[in-house]
């Protein structure tokens, strides 16, 4: 390829609009425009480096006994109101009619379409297990789209999807997909971190998010660096002192607190009630759904006053009350203010749970056994001291509600939490028998008994893995992406293709290197060298020759490394060979990490 005639549309200056690293050098490296809101074209760059992830998604897919198929992004309603995600996954789902006014919708994932083809051509334990899996585009009508490449509303995605016949199939199952994982990431250059993680939509017992430490991250990941306990802050937990609530406990007090609206209100109110020694109350409202029947149930939230709700930990908290017989939740939100005030007789600020009976109440595991708190008296402008959480609340169920922050213990060693921004580049889940159960997925065991189908799914976010990869591997010059990911290995550069031995050399050791199979660029472009360079760096091309008239007289020419930035000069006849070995050292170190 001839740099002349590719397509690499570089930006001298920095797009106003583009706030994260990796979106900046897309669109400066001339490797992605934007099409719409969320919505990029891959260029020719881009896509190089796309189908060299795919690839080595593919190969450690494959090696696991995958099998790769090729779904429809679009779907039939049908399909998900079988497993009753077609409401679950509410505005985030793009849907659309044809022309005879049938619902159809474009492809968030993929599990109602797998688990067709899984009960109507799987009977038999004999044929299990299965792996199938796919690289398909996925939408999704994100609220928000930004962050180049990170938050979109068309991407790609590898999924993949097992079918076993028991709980031991699944773990065996969960656990190759996670080393393949492993192997994906450590190939493609990037370090990450597995975490513990909400299953979400997604539904199942377990999962298991592949992050990346970035400040360009979307999640909150708590991680130990001595035990390598690391969860997303929806599930992960801590160790916290325990406060002194004093001996016994007096009768409960009410005491007016004119003004008295929040908690750090009440801490510099008269004397003050410590964040720590007060109960936050809130509303929240679950909403179910069985079959075509709609239920709303209020419930109210338990926290230490310093403490912040977890929303996934709550919704999950929530939907173990909601969901029987039949019931399964679809979301959870807070109480609207008029809301409120018909469930508690009084306005934010003023709410607590002491006397309540009518509405199921959940509290943090931090409150149990607390004694001598502060809380709201449901009576505007009033709050209630002395209260004892056991003695003065009906409490229906505990559970870890808060959110984990930075500094506290770690739940399975003795050092503390680091809490940092993070960027998910995959998620694998044990869907176990959600999907199979409602659609109907059963085979026969040895027995010649019917079960349901126990499955796992399995999701990379392609581009995502660019755009991590781009995040981490940065300088104020450009890209420096990793070698099994780069759109080309090499750049052979002739800073003067006017001067006719620097072409000559050029044009020879460019024919060289593409005849040894290597993926090289050769900029025969007649620009100052200065434009050569700034250009090769900002692209990110992981080794150059360079070949300037005044050493080549020498008979040598400049080998540079970009990840290392270093440069040396070597004799030009060996320049090719120097080439081989160095692209050979550098690919088998990141393929060994795996």
């Amino acid at each position: 390829m001839r740099w002349s005639t590719y397509f690499i549309p570089t930006l001298r200056e920095e797009p106003s609009d583009a706030e994260v690293i990796s979106h900046k050098l897309l669109l400066r490296a001339g490797l992605v425009r934007q099409l719409g809101a969320g919505i990029y074209t891959y260029l020719p760059l881009a896509q190089r480096s796309v189908l060299k992830i795919s690839e080595i998604i593919r190969q450690e897919m494959n090696a696991i006994g995958g099998q790769e198929f090729f779904f429809p992004a679009l779907h039939p309603a049908e399909i998900w109101q079988e497993s009753g995600r077609w409401s679950v996954m509410g505005p985030n789902m793009f849907r659309l009619k044809d022309r005879k006014g049938g619902d159809y919708c474009l492809g968030m994932t993929h599990e109602e379409c797998f688990t067709d083809i899984a009960r109507n051509h799987l009977r038999s334990y004999k044929q299990l297990p299965q792996v199938w899996y796919q690289i398909q585009t996925k939408f999704r009508d994100e609220p928000r789209p930004k962050s180049g490449l990170l938050r979109v509303r068309q991407f790609t995605m590898k999924d993949a999807y097992t079918f076993d016949i028991d709980q031991a199939g699944l773990d065996k199952s969960f656990d190759d997909q996670r080393a393949a994982y492993c192997k994906v990431y450590s190939r493609c250059g990037l370090d990450f971190v597995i975490v513990e993680a909400d299953s979400g939509s997604m539904g199942g017992s377990a999962s298991n998010e592949f992050m990346v430490y970035t400040d360009a991250g979307e999640d909150l990941v708590a991680s130990c660096p001595k035990c390598r306990y690391a969860a997303n802050t929806e599930k992960a937990q801590s160790r916290i002192p325990a406060i002194d609530d004093g001996e016994g406990s007096a009768a409960v007090e009410k005491f007016p607190t004119p003004g008295v609206r929040t908690i750090e209100d009440l801490v510099n109110f008269d004397g003050g009630t410590a964040a720590n020694k007060q109960i936050k109350t809130l509303v929240y409202v679950s909403l179910a759904q069985k079959g075509h029947d709609i239920k709303t149930t209020p419930f109210l939230a338990l926290l230490r006053g310093d403490h912040q709700v977890n929303d996934a930990k709550l919704s999950n908290a929530i939907a173990k009350i909601v969901n029987v017989d039949g019931w399964e939740q679809t979301a959870v939100r807070p109480a609207h203010p008029e809301e409120i005030f018909d469930l508690m007789g009084a306005h934010a600020g003023s709410l607590g749970a002491v006397g309540v009976t009518k509405l199921p109440i959940i509290a943090d595991e931090a409150l149990r056994g607390r004694k001598n708190m502060t809380t709201g008296a449901n009576e505007d402008d009033h709050h209630l001291r002395n209260v004892s959480i056991e003695r003065d609340i009906k409490v229906g169920a505990w559970a870890d509600l808060r959110t984990v922050v930075e500094g506290e213990g770690c739940p399975k060693c003795d050092v503390v939490l680091r809490v940092a921004k993070a960027l998910e580049v995959g998620h694998i889940f044990k869907l176990g028998t959600k999907y199979s159960v409602s659609m109907g997925a059963p085979v026969l065991t040895a027995e010649g008994k019917p079960v349901p189908i126990v499955m796992g799914s399995y999701g990379i976010g392609v581009e995502r893995i660019l755009a991590a990869a781009i995040e981490r591997h940065t300088d104020v010059a450009g890209i420096i992406v990793p070698i099994t990911i780069a759109p080309f290995q090499f750049l052979v550069s002739p800073l003067n293709v006017k001067d006719a031995d620097v072409k000559a050399t050029g044009d020879r050791i460019y024919d060289e290197l593409a005849s040894a199979g290597i993926d090289v660029l050769y900029d025969d472009r007649d620009e100052r060298a200065g434009v050569k360079l700034n250009d090769a760096d900002l692209v990110g091309f992981p080794f150059q020759i360079r070949i300037g008239p005044k050493k080549l007289k020498e008979g040598k020419v400049e080998f540079y490394d970009r990840a290392t930035k270093t440069s040396e000069e070597v004799a030009a006849d060996q320049a090719v060979a120097i080439a081989r070995q160095r692209i050979q050292a550098a690919l088998q170190t990141l393929n060994d990490a795996k």
